[in-house]
């Protein structure tokens, strides 16, 4: 099959037919088994330390700590003896002790240790994930572990640059990971779902050309000669004003969506920039098919010191991120309880690069089943 890339302008007037419903399982959706070979947010940075600590990825109670040379390790949260969760246990030296019966394991899974007997059986051990630090995030690899290139994990570098300032928030979702990414994805609904942040009445409607890059999907929109999202505009103090603005939404893989915004003042006051930047940063790992792990930034390349901005950008963020969550939970009660079979699923033009998003996903889940 041919992943070459393709451009395909979208004409927002057009209606898609239906699809039918024998064409639905060529998409991910809810159902759509978890796609493992892929990094995966697994914590925050510091939230990994000597202190065991647990999380449920993928369907899979997974323990994490550090090493006394700060490299972090993950775990099946499962002791083998006697189902023990090890993440109630401690850490001594590089081992992780299960508080039941005191089994010791090395950061590789192996068993050194079992008090109560002297020899240590060699089937005694844990499952162990590749698991890595990048910037400010911690991520892991849940599937074939021959796979899991570190080559592999996003490059997010604007997270750790002194060149930029970033406010951050995380979410526990009641949603499917799938429906997280066409929501992202989807800019028409800016304007309806977050009026008072980043959507705009002539947003909505802005030219817009999705490409595909191998397993990614990209899109390009401009807008010219109208006024800022108040997300971006209020901060930059230029809400008085029309601006040019262009973005770049990006479906990376199944754990990352990214979106680089730049707002073009076309006569900038003394000693203002003339170009807004901003990155926004997605990172989402499926807890099971119906819950998210979701950890969110938004990073701009002025007033990076600028406390009342960070404010200003992490409550209105908060704000618009959480009108996301509210609204891809009521979609996921809707979709689990109602019991009126759908025939159809209603597509638009727009809904395109989601299609496109989700067409991806179904291949790469199919393709870890054989």
């Amino acid at each position: 099959m041919s992943h070459a890339n393709q451009a395909i302008p979208l004409d927002e007037e057009a209606i898609f037919d239906a699809m039918p419903m024998e064409e639905e399982g060529q998409f991910a959706n809810h159902a759509t088994p978890l796609i493992r070979n892929c990094w995966y947010v697994c914590a925050r940075r510091d939230e990994v330390g000597r202190t065991p600590i647990s999380r449920r990825l993928l369907d899979t109670d997974v323990v994490m700590y550090r090493t006394r040379d700060g490299r972090p390790v993950a775990m099946h949260n499962r002791c083998p003896h006697r189902a023990f969760p090890l993440a109630k246990g401690h850490v001594e030296g590089d081992r992780l002790v299960c508080g039941y019966h005191g089994m010791q394991f090395e950061p590789d899974g192996l068993c050194a240790h079992l008090p109560a007997i002297s020899h240590v059986p060699a089937n005694a051990c844990v499952q162990t994930y590749p698991i890595a630090d990048r910037g400010p995030l911690t991520w892991i690899w849940m599937g074939d572990a021959n796979l899991a290139d570190e080559a592999l994990i996003p490059e997010l570098p604007w997270l750790a640059s002194s060149e930029w300032g970033s406010v951050t928030g995380d979410f526990h979702i009641k949603a499917d990971y799938v429906s997280m990414h066409e929501n992202l994805i989807d800019q028409t609904h800016f304007p309806f779902l977050h009026p008072g942040t980043v959507g705009t009445p002539e947003y909505a409607r802005a030219s817009m050309n999705a490409t595909t890059e191998g397993d990614q999907v990209l899109i390009h929109r401009r807008l010219d000669n109208a006024p800022p999202p108040g997300i971006y505009g209020k901060p930059a103090d230029i809400m008085h004003k029309n601006v040019d603005r262009t973005s770049e939404a990006r479906f990376v893989s199944p754990a990352v969506h990214m979106a680089h915004a730049r707002i073009f003042d076309p006569q900038p006051e003394p000693g203002k920039p003339s170009v807004y930047g901003y990155y926004i940063t997605h990172c989402f790992t499926p807890e099971s098919n119906h819950s998210i792990h979701y950890w969110w930034f938004n990073s701009r390349d002025y007033g990076i010191d600028d406390t009342d901005i960070d404010a200003f950008m992490y409550e209105a963020s908060m704000q618009a991120y959480y009108e996301d969550v509210e609204a891809l939970e009521w979609i996921m009660d809707v979709v689990l309880t109602d019991n009126e079979a759908q025939q159809f699923e209603l597509s638009f033009a727009p809904d395109k690069p989601g299609l496109m998003a989700r067409r991806i996903m179904h291949r790469l889940a199919m393709s870890e089943r054989g």
